[in-house]
């Protein structure tokens, strides 16, 4: 029996194919099976392919965690600063990039404060990035004239409460989470929304919703 040695697998890979293998990885099985070994398995290619594009495993994990940072935390970043009218204009664009199809991906996130408890220096990134993410919600507020006492804690409600929300899974359905977006923005921002606001937020997160559907 003869085996034929394998170069770099039936196609050429590419970076992106081992560390979108890596990603899935992380998110499925947990940082521990980030091997490049198991990697190669399930890119079908040598391991020895992986040296040409990173160092090492530790060079991989770092790109986890830099495409964690350049996606998720760089969405509500940014979300927080949409051109907006109205507080609730505001905190409604940021949900729909958070939850409804953006740029954001709650199982991704789930996995790195997984991979957080079992590594301080994975904790201290994690920190910064809460921080960060806290302080531009917070930011959010302020732009609408809350004074900074109460920006924070509203920042920190909204913020605590969506990771909360999601950490708990409880597998509501879009319907009923539509049906209360009135009021979570009142609850949020102390302001009771338009009719216009709450239908906007209600349309935006349909159209994400229906976005991704086709997308998956």
């Amino acid at each position: 029996m003869t085996t034929e040695k394998r170069t770099r697998g039936p196609g050429r890979t590419s970076r992106e194919d081992w560390l979108a293998s890596a990603l899935d990885t992380l998110v499925s099985e947990g940082v521990d099976s980030v091997k490049v070994m198991t990697l190669a398995g399930k890119l079908d290619c040598a391991r020895s392919s992986f040296y040409w594009f990173f160092k090492n495993r530790s060079d991989l994990l770092d790109a986890l965690l830099d495409h964690w940072q350049n996606t998720n935390t760089k969405a509500i970043l940014e979300a927080t600063k949409l051109p907006a009218a109205t507080i609730n204009e505001a905190l409604g664009l940021l949900y729909a990039q958070w939850l409804a199809g953006g740029d954001f991906d709650m199982q991704l996130d789930f996995a790195i404060r997984d991979w957080a408890r079992r590594s301080g220096a994975v904790r201290r990134v994690l920190d910064i990035s809460d921080a960060a993410r806290i302080d531009a919600i917070a930011g959010m507020f302020r732009r609408f004239g809350y004074d900074a006492g109460e920006a924070d804690v509203r920042g920190r409600i909204v913020y605590f409460t969506q990771i909360g929300y999601a950490t708990l899974d409880q597998r509501e359905s879009w319907d009923t989470r539509i049906a209360r977006s009135r009021d979570y923005l009142y609850c949020m921002t102390g302001v009771p929304p338009t009719d216009d606001e709450a239908k906007a937020m209600i349309d935006r997160t349909k159209q994400r919703l229906d976005g991704a559907r086709v997308n998956g």
